[in-house]
């Protein structure tokens, strides 16, 4: 029996398609697309479709030079290595997001494919490099954060069990009344404290309740608690993945982790509930080929909180996740430390983007 011939494709000659061929190429982190010299697209690997926003489809139905800005260079250089002018030309050049109506810079790399004619185009973010570099600065920042609390509330702990102990046997011997509402000022205040030490040290345990984890009812049960509390000039919007997977985590640190990101993002909101204009997004999407932390994965589930407030102030930008560190006057600064520990602790990561008038918090969790 005689195997069938490749398909043809009827623009480039009698260059053969065989859209199996470059299925490898969808392992890669970088963007990747195979292109033909008249600038038609034969294939794009799933980093393309994710940084993009598209579908394959949609991305395969347009023509490469629509990506670039400056489109002469890149229909030029297209050209000069698929007549073998050279083998491989590099460029930088910005990117064009469809949609986004936005642009960001990007290496370009072209390069010859000797039996097809066509070419081979790799697109690395120059911002890739730098954020994987603060990913890993942030995780060695994290583990040395993590040592120098638990080593603190420890030494905390004991003295402050002293101090209440000492302070309630002192209440006993006293009988004026004044003097016991001294006492009963520094038990309150051990207590608090206490509990501060309490929450300082609840990030270090490991998951204990690890089952089924739906993002979205995480996020339907934050969204209720927010509005509960936040019942008039707040408006909160879903844009949800319906398609997101169940994932095995623990639930309850992950409602907690999102509604610690949520409530800053609401009392941020305080002067724009007042004049009724306030929204609060969550939006989930699927991402592929990704690198949280130092490891790869196939998938990664990301949810958006997106809020129209003043923005994180510039001064704290860089220490936000830092413990003790808040924007807020009377905040403890723990909230956002206990987020991102949680959301480590399921081999994820959060990031925020901020500015004046938008600020985004990005959870990612690697998908099953």
């Amino acid at each position: 029996m005689t195997a069938a011939a490749p398909a043809l494709d009827p623009d480039a000659g009698l260059r053969p398609l065989d859209p199996h061929a470059y299925g490898a190429l969808d392992l890669l982190a970088t963007m990747v697309a195979i292109v033909s010299p008249e600038g038609r697209c034969v294939f794009v690997n799933a980093a393309f479709e994710n940084v993009l926003g598209l579908s394959k489809k949609s991305v395969l139905r347009g023509s490469a030079f629509d990506w670039i800005v400056d489109a002469q260079v890149f229909r030029d250089t297209v050209a000069a290595v698929s007549r073998n002018d050279f083998s491989t030309s590099r460029f930088e050049a910005h990117l064009r997001r469809p949609g986004a109506g936005e642009t960001f810079p990007v290496h370009v790399i072209v390069n010859q494919i000797e039996t097809t004619g066509n070419v081979v185009v790799e697109l690395v973010e120059i911002e890739q490099q730098a954020r994987q570099d603060r990913e890993e600065r942030a995780l060695e920042q994290a583990e040395a954060t993590k040592e120098l609390i638990r080593n603190l509330a420890h030494e905390i702990r004991n003295p402050l069990g002293g101090i209440r102990g000492a302070a309630q046997l002192l209440e006993m011997e006293i009988e004026s009344r004044v003097l016991t509402e001294y006492t009963q000022v520094i038990i309150k205040e051990a207590d608090r404290l206490q509990v501060l030490v309490d929450r300082l040290l609840a990030p270090h345990r490991k998951p204990h309740v690890v089952g089924d984890v739906n993002i979205h009812e995480v996020c339907e049960r934050v969204r209720a608690l927010i509005l509960a509390e936040f019942p008039r000039g707040l408006a909160t919007e879903r844009d949800y993945d319906i398609s997101i997977p169940d994932f095995r985590g623990d639930r309850e640190q992950l409602i907690q982790a999102v509604l610690n990101i949520a409530h800053n993002a609401a009392r941020a909101l305080e002067d724009r509930i007042a004049a009724g204009d306030a929204r609060l997004v969550f939006r989930t999407r699927i991402a592929r080929q990704v690198t949280l932390g130092k490891h790869r994965y196939r998938l990664a589930l990301e949810l958006h909180i997106e809020d129209n407030g003043p923005g994180v102030p510039e001064s704290i930008r860089d220490r936000i996740f830092f413990p003790l560190v808040s924007g807020r006057e009377g905040g403890s600064g723990l909230g956002l430390t206990l987020a991102r520990n949680f959301v480590q602790q399921h081999q994820g990561t959060v990031e925020c983007e901020s500015e004046p008038g938008r600020t985004i918090f990005k959870v990612s969790i690697p998908l099953p």
